[in-house]
């Protein structure tokens, strides 16, 4: 099978995640885009443009005051792309969605919802919600191991893609003419009784033009990497090295095979950030600029909700990383923890570790050809199917579309108009079949 060409997603962060924390003092962001549907709508429609395949939603329910500036006040990720999607008409619509505190039978109706509103350009992205202190607004004492969280996300995935072929295609009436409005024979019950999980369905809502939305997920874990293998139609990861993005590419596919998946069929696409200047050196000064007017509180509790809520404002920032033990469970960042132990081991510091944080996935620093070339590169290796890109500062995200993307579609890397009018199809993806369908007679 032949490859397909770049897959390019954006992240719409508002006024500033944690690897932006600064942002929200942009001119060109208002200060209340993280909860401004014109903004987010402008966003879409600029992707759009640009042929992205489709927009990202991040979300979390825990904050405390000094989260990220995105994190204190921002839009329900489907009530937000509900409203979107009837502004555009090609780009996808990825919402993220825990299952840790969701219910398998409220994410199936509410992705189909969105589905079929979008005429099938919905996309789900699974977590396990990383912050313990979710567990309270949920009358829940605790939060759940990692493992158990992990298997419960396994299981909620399936019950999903279940409660989504509750209804084969043609149960409904297509005329006025036909003998009855359903055909009760195309409905199927779920009865689904698992170890987290007793659900009966059938779900209330048909399938979408694209059969169910593409599934992503992230995570370097065992055990995330085990659930991209066996569900994920999309890999997002944050690495920062084609070697690092490699490996996960071929363990990933490697479990996916023992599942009896189609590598072919995963899609691995990290995180990328872009500061992009008129020539390489005016793009350092940009970035060192940003970097120098970073808050350096904020870096400390970002750096604090990777080590269980651990207060670090107590240690001199240019002595060696404190003792202090990670959580059991890492908070899911393995790869994060495995750094900092590096770190440890050769006597570095609390500011290194936080100078790593700043930049804890790939950033493109350079002209729009430098950018460009390093894509290309990505590409070529097999360390990146595409990218998702964080919508940081307006210069860079213009820069991206004008400059960058037209670089890209120059060299055969990129498209210049839509394949389909559904997100599966422009990702290549196949529509899967309904496991009720009948043998054409």
């Amino acid at each position: 099978m032949s490859r397909q060409k770049l897959k390019l997603g954006a992240v719409l962060i508002g006024v500033g995640s944690g690897s932006e924390k600064e942002l929200w003092r942009d001119p060109a962001v208002p200060l209340d885009a993280s909860v401004n549907i014109d903004w987010y709508v402008q966003q879409a429609r600029e992707a759009e443009d640009a042929r992205f395949d489709f927009v990202f939603i991040v979300d979390s329910q825990y904050i405390t005051p000094d989260f990220p500036n995105h994190h204190l006040n921002r839009l329900e990720p489907l009530t937000l792309l509900s409203a979107v999607a009837a502004h555009t008409r090609s780009i996808g619509l990825v919402a993220t969605i825990s299952t840790t505190y969701s219910e398998p039978f409220d994410i199936a109706r509410r992705l189909a919802s969105l589905d079929l509103i979008s005429q099938g350009r919905a996309g789900w992205n699974i977590v396990t919600s990383q912050d313990p202190g979710t567990a309270g607004h949920f009358s829940r004492t605790a939060h759940g191991s990692y493992g158990d969280r992990y298997r419960r996300a396994g299981e909620a995935v399936e019950v999903v893609k279940g409660l989504w072929q509750s209804y084969e295609d043609g149960a409904f009436a297509r005329d006025r003419d036909a003998r009855r409005f359903l055909d009760p024979d195309r409905l199927h019950r779920l009865d689904h009784h698992g170890e987290f999980f007793s659900v009966t369905g059938p779900l209330n809502i048909q399938r979408s033009p694209q059969g169910q939305p593409p599934l992503v997920q992230a995570g370097t874990s065992a055990q995330g990497r085990d659930l991209s293998a066996r569900a994920a139609d999309l890999v997002f990861s944050f690495a920062r090295s084609q070697e690092e993005a490699l490996d996960l590419a071929r363990d990933v596919r490697a479990r996916a095979v023992e599942y009896g998946r189609d590598p072919a069929q995963l899609l691995f696409v990290p995180a990328l950030g872009v500061t992009i200047g008129d020539t390489d050196a005016d793009a350092r000064r940009i970035e060192e600029e940003r970097l120098g007017a970073g808050d350096l509180q904020a870096a400390l509790s970002m750096l604090s909700r990777q080590f269980g809520g651990y207060d670090f404002s107590g240690h001199a920032l240019d002595a060696p990383f404190p003792d202090v033990p990670a959580p059991a469970e890492a908070a899911g960042i393995t790869r994060f923890h495995d750094e900092i132990a590096v770190v440890r081991r050769r006597g570095g510091t609390l500011r290194e570790v936080i100078d790593r944080q700043r930049t804890s996935w790939l950033r493109l620093v350079g002209s729009p050809a430098t950018v460009a070339r390093e894509i290309a590169a990505w590409y070529a290796s097999g360390a990146a199917d595409g990218f998702n890109l964080f919508v940081q500062h307006p210069a860079d995200w213009a820069r991206f579309r004008a400059e960058v993307v037209p670089l890209l579609v120059a060299q055969g890397l990129f498209r210049d108009r839509y394949e389909a009018e559904t997100l599966r199809g422009n990702l290549g993806l196949p529509i899967p079949a309904n496991v009720h369908a009948r043998e054409p007679a």
